[in-house]
């Protein structure tokens, strides 16, 4: 068994308590577990136990084996002096720290069926690992637990946010406007479109926002989509030619036009027709991010982003390629993606830095507004039989999926470890 399942024993103290005794035959009680420590040191801080007749407090290290105490070379690190309990699988070398001092040591003993349900769930090739158990799960407490799962996913979020804004100089309004691009690329083309928003800054197209047209050269040259000799399109040509003066006057670096993907895309996500509704959206807007944070309602937002490509675009999905006729305005769906993977983390970092806790509880509310996700993920949530109410519960599955099930971390799951406690017998 892996150390995190003997971290969870401990932790949940799922040991046979009859026999914790430690190697020289002293009983032990555990008053208080500690703390489990994620980070550099000991597994566990501020544990109180009990040898013999002496209390003692400090910290628990926890092994397979002994000696790893000597693999991981803790015998020369004084932040681990402080141990006082080994407890380990196998007993097979006295650990001493670097004051040479021999640690008390005990061997963790347990009910086999815990091992045994874990074992199963570590080895289940189903969607995810518990999908044989999982009907007999109570939903309603499964959505309490919803709570916690978004309210992670939105620090995971804020972490990538506060790395971007000290690498922009905490400038808000440019590390919104990357960020926002991204997200202008969905999944596919979410990093060609994020280098775009790199290679021309948001000061550059500031002193264009009023001609659409130097907008869109400035970012199709970037994007590296007009390196092409289209004869015959007039538009076409004469952005290369606008592009060309702008290119020398901001000695700019495009990208390579290669990275963008149109294949096993609908035309309406080509990256040529997202590239000109952002073009729109840059220009018909001002001060984008300070006016998000003042909106209060949803409505407003979907109106600042009710924006449509340019009148080439029509008849286009492709330069030089002429399609039917038909506005290619941005969709509610995709208006729905911006506010969930932008600016709702967008608001609740911005709250969190500023102490402005309502902009926080609106980015909450905004999630619980907006209808569910549609995607793979939540396709298969709903064939176990779990409906997402708003676009809050269907982020916080999408959680789940990604960052427990998939990575089959069912100890730190809270339907997990009901599962791996269950004394019952049978198929997981």
């Amino acid at each position: 068994m892996n150390e995190s399942f003997l971290h969870f024993i401990w932790k949940h103290r799922l040991f046979n308590v009859d026999e914790l005794i430690t190697t020289d035959g002293q009983l032990i009680s555990v008053i208080n577990p500690g703390q489990l420590n994620t980070d550099a040191g000991p597994d566990f801080f501020n544990a109180r136990i009990k040898i013999g007749a002496t209390i003692w407090a400090g910290n628990v290290e926890i092994h397979q084996k002994s000696s790893d105490w000597y693999r991981h070379k803790h015998e020369k690190d004084a932040a681990y002096d402080n141990v006082i309990l080994h407890v380990v699988l196998d007993d097979d070398q006295q650990a001493i720290n670097s004051k040479n001092e021999k640690l008390q040591t005990t061997v963790l003993n347990y009910p086999k069926y815990l091992e045994d349900n874990y074992r199963e769930l570590l080895q289940s090739k189903k969607w995810i690992p518990c999908a044989g158990w999982f009907s007999e799960n109570d939903l309603m407490e499964m959505r309490l637990w919803f709570h916690s799962l978004m309210i992670e996913r939105l620090q995971q979020k804020t972490e990538e946010i506060t790395d971007r804004l000290e690498q922009n100089k905490n400038d808000w309004n440019e590390t919104f406007y990357q960020f926002l691009a991204k997200n202008f690329g969905l999944k596919t083309n979410a990093q060609p479109f994020e280098m775009l928003a790199r290679a021309v800054p948001l000061n550059i197209l500031g002193k264009h926002k009023s001609n659409l047209f130097q907008i869109e050269a400035l970012l199709f040259g970037s994007a590296g989509l007009l390196n092409e000799e289209l004869l015959g399109d007039d538009y076409f040509i004469a952005l290369r030619k606008e592009y060309s003066f702008l290119y020398n006057k901001y000695k700019l670096k495009p990208i390579e036009g290669h990275l963008w993907k149109f294949l096993r895309l609908r035309p309406v996500n080509f990256p040529s027709i997202r590239i000109a509704q952002f073009a729109q959206l840059i220009h018909q807007s001002t001060a984008l991010f300070s006016r998000l944070i003042e909106y209060e309602r949803l409505s407003e937002i979907e109106k600042l982003f009710n924006v449509s490509a340019s009148s080439y675009w029509d008849r286009h999905y492709r330069f030089n390629k002429s399609s039917a006729n038909r506005k290619k305005q941005l969709g509610s769906s995709a208006i729905q993606n911006i506010i969930i993977n932008t600016i709702v983390p967008f608001l609740f970092v911005y709250g969190e830095q500023h102490n402005q806790h309502h902009l926080k509880d609106r980015a909450l509310d905004f999630l619980e507004r907006i209808k569910p996700e549609s995607n793979s993920i939540i396709t298969n949530w709903n064939k176990m039989g779990v409906f997402p109410r708003s676009a809050f519960e269907s982020q916080a599955l999408i959680q789940l999926k990604n960052c427990y099930c998939k990575n089959k971390k069912c100890l730190n799951c809270h339907l997990g470890t009901k599962l791996v406690k269950r004394k019952t017998s049978g198929v997981i």
